[in-house]
């Protein structure tokens, strides 16, 4: 049976979200769950739901990283907080993953150098899944896990995401792309540019660049980009589909004739809703690190508690990390650039000791 090891303690309304998403997840998915934080705590929230005889156990954590902490500060500061904790779990083997919706740099930064990279990975990604206007859904990576990238980097992201994507999506030859700011391949910055001659030559269904009107299309399944540019996209799409709702209820509450509308229109509200709900997708996994870790939003409520467990375990069952290993491992084979004609995307279609980390402020 797979474990996972939840944090317990990590989101903005912890722990009721996380022990009820456990035990939905104990209960309909087969995984063993061992909630780390403060046992009082824990055990009040889990008095609230019938657990008896569910694959369940608590783990004793005596600290909490807040969302106004230091990611650097905490960790060299809370060596008992739940985080640590869960990660230590999965180092020691007792856990095959661990999912927490705590302080994102907190819980990067705890993964990073507790459990440590792959061996082939010099930066980890952070990869959103987003549903697309196909009713599929794709994959942006790096949302966040690194301020500045160089080029190898950005090609590792390729090579995580599209490995992450056929495991978890069933593709088994997904779309890549790099987000630019057109098509062209003579547009961008030094970066993408670069990014773009070392992609052609990869061993990906690379398609070329992609604008940020291509994002929700549905023509590419792996959207690579830097971690800034990354986290400033999910950020502005999040909040448009926020204040889109927003305008939306307002208006449909407007005039008795747009009540009468919205009557009718109920379920096809409702569905939509479902498909752009950041809870059926769980949480963002840390690609590259050596071990399961799936980030969820702070505000994650119970069932994108359930649904980041069963990511995190579907990602262990895919056995991730040896596969993106296997991948990376052919980069150094690839053939120097100017072997290759172009690949546009008009004319393409087509338990270790971890590695040593240095922790800066």
């Amino acid at each position: 049976m797979i474990t996972i090891a939840v944090d317990a303690m990590g989101g903005d309304n912890a722990p009721r979200p996380e022990v009820e998403g456990s035990v939905l997840a104990a209960r309909e998915l087969g995984v063993r769950v061992l909630l780390v934080g403060q046992p009082a705590a824990v055990k009040a929230e889990l008095g609230k739901h019938d657990w008896r005889g569910l694959p369940m156990e608590i783990v004793t954590a005596s600290e909490v990283i807040t969302m106004n902490d230091h990611p650097a500060q905490a960790f060299r500061r809370k060596k008992d907080s739940s985080v640590h904790v869960a990660a230590r779990l999965v180092r020691e083997a007792k856990a095959d993953g661990l999912v927490s919706a705590g302080n994102t740099g907190a819980v990067m930064t705890v993964a990073r150098f507790l459990l440590g990279t792959l061996e082939s990975v010099d930066r980890v990604a952070l990869a959103a899944p987003f549903p697309n206007a196909k009713g599929g859904v794709s994959v942006m990576l790096d949302v966040g896990a690194n301020v500045d990238s160089r080029p190898e980097h950005l090609v590792q992201f390729a090579i995580m995401g599209e490995t992450y994507y056929r495991a978890t999506f069933g593709h088994r030859r997904p779309r890549v792309g790099l987000l630019s700011i057109g098509e062209e391949e003579s547009k961008g910055n030094e970066l993408t540019r670069e990014v773009h001659e070392r992609l052609k030559r990869a061993h990906l269904h690379y398609i070329g660049n992609v604008e940020g009107g291509d994002l929700f299309s549905g023509e590419v399944d792996v959207i690579v980009c830097d971690g800034f540019v990354g986290n400033i996209a999910l950020k502005i799409c999040e909040g448009l589909a926020v204040q889109i709702f927003g305008l939306l209820r307002k208006s449909l509450k407007s005039s008795l004739v747009s009540q009468f509308g919205a009557m009718l229109s109920q379920g096809a509200f409702k569905g939509l809703k479902k498909t752009i709900d950041y809870t059926e997708y769980g949480g963002a996994p840390l690609l590259g690190v050596r071990g399961v870790c799936v980030i969820g939003h702070g505000r994650s409520n119970a069932n994108a508690v359930k649904n980041a467990i069963r990511v995190a375990a579907g990602l262990a069952r895919a056995r991730m990390n040896e596969k993106i290993e296997e991948q990376l491992s052919v980069v150094s084979q690839w053939p120097a650039i100017g072997e290759q004609g172009s690949g546009t995307r008009k004319r393409r279609d087509n338990a270790e000791t971890p590695r040593t980390l240095r922790l800066t402020e």
